[in-house]
């Protein structure tokens, strides 16, 4: 029983979380946990912890005796992250510039084409970006700064679904991805503080919220 309780509230999770990366739920839009319950079909309790959970990841605030806010990020907050994952990913790649291999260089070429290939599609780029610059710092084999930078990139995904949700289209070039080939290029030579530099770059030509 507390296994399915378990797997209704994952249920509930994601498919919140979804509607807000998807657009189905505004930032400032009030949820209700009533009319989650009869969306679902399930009881209150599954869906109150699930919207819990969210809460405590930041993604909704709970308004006592009204219901649960989306969060609403703000250009500062973006600033903010891409300034800790830069600080963050120029220090593991530093750190495990010495471990590179000609596999993790493959893994990285892999990824940079899967960019390259999902420029019509904003999540599935988006999904690919993440994992090409969680590849680029697994050199370091530092497992719980992979899981910060994770998490750091997954509230960003939220913030482009507030800004840019409306405004993707096949005219709209991913921004994200010009300096991957240089990336692996310093690498491939043994040239760590050049890659850590094609890493700035790269931070910088981020789009602006």
């Amino acid at each position: 029983m507390k296994k399915e309780k378990s797997s209704l509230k994952s249920i509930v999770y994601q498919e919140t979380l979804d509607g807000i990366i998807r657009g189905e739920y505004k930032a400032g839009q009030i949820l209700n946990e009533q009319e989650l319950v009869e969306k679902f079909g399930f009881s209150k309790s599954p869906v109150r912890e699930a919207l819990i959970a969210l809460c405590n990841e930041g993604v909704l605030r709970s308004i006592p005796r009204y219901g649960y806010e989306v969060i609403r990020l703000t250009g500062r907050d973006v600033e903010e992250i891409l300034r800790y994952r830069l600080i963050l990913e120029r220090g593991l790649l530093q750190d495990g510039g010495q471990n590179i291999t000609e596999e993790y260089l493959g893994e990285l070429e892999r990824l940079n084409t899967l960019c390259n290939a999902s420029e019509d599609d904003m999540w599935v780029h988006w999904e690919h970006n993440m994992n090409f610059h969680l590849a680029l710092v697994s050199c370091s084999g530092n497992q719980y700064a992979a899981a910060q930078l994770k998490k750091s990139m997954d509230i960003l995904k939220r913030a482009y679904a507030q800004f840019y949700w409306d405004k993707w289209s096949d005219q709209f070039n991913p921004f994200d991805m010009k300096y991957h080939q240089n990336i692996i290029t310093c690498l491939r030579n043994g040239d760590v503080e050049g890659a850590v530099e094609k890493l700035e770059l790269d931070f910088q030509d981020f789009h602006s919220l």
